[in-house]
C-alpha cells in the first residue's frame, strides 16, 4: 500500500513540477512517470525496511 501511495504522490508532484515550469501535456506525462517511478522505488525500499524491522 505504501508503494502505491508513494507512486501516486510522485505522479502528482511530477505533473505539478512540469506545469510550474511551463510544460505541455507530454512534458507533464513524462515528469509524472519519472517522479512516479522514483517515488515508488523509494517507497518500496521504505516498505521493506519497515517490514524487516517489524519481523525481527
Amino acid at each position: 500500500m505504501i508503494v502505491w501511495i508513494g507512486a501516486a504522490l510522485g505522479v502528482a508532484f511530477g505533473i505539478f513540477q512540469a506545469r510550474r515550469r511551463g510544460g505541455k501535456g507530454l512534458d507533464m506525462a513524462q515528469h509524472g512517470a519519472a517522479y512516479g517511478i522514483a517515488f515508488g522505488i523509494v517507497a518500496l525500499i521504505v516498505n521493506v525496511v519497515i517490514i524487516r524491522t517489524m519481523t525481527g
